[in-house]
């Protein structure tokens, strides 16, 4: 028998958001294939979203957005769209962190997702 694996599907974390056309936006992402779902920092330096990566110094140490569909940056600079601000419920169980961080460093993701007005549920 056949085992079928299901990947992530775009927005498949939302739970609930108030006005799609406020709360997503297109965005450049600046390098690495990413799955929806993913969470995002910002570059400081260029405006740019990268995965989140806590130990980072660039920006993308803070929480910012999450990636709505794939994105695939890995040849260079590719537009995406994100949810990447609220108000707005996403489902913790179908968010992509890059890394494996530890659970101070997702509560301190979530944390900033809040700031922005996307609560993780």
């Amino acid at each position: 028998m056949t085992t079928l694996t299901e990947t992530p599907h775009p927005g498949g974390f939302l739970v609930w958001e108030a006005f799609r056309d406020y709360t997503r936006e297109t965005i450049t992402v600046a390098t690495g294939t990413l799955e929806p779902g993913t969470v995002l920092g910002r570059i400081t330096a260029s405006g740019k979203y990268a995965a989140h990566d806590p130990a980072a110094v660039d920006g993308t140490e803070t929480a910012a957005a999450v990636l709505w569909g794939k994105a695939d940056a890995s040849g260079g600079d590719a537009l995406a769209v994100a949810l990447i601000r609220g108000p707005a419920i996403v489902n913790r169980h179908d968010l992509v962190f890059a890394g494996t961080p530890g659970a101070p460093e997702i509560a301190a993701a979530h944390a900033a997702l809040l700031a922005a007005g996307i609560l993780v549920r």
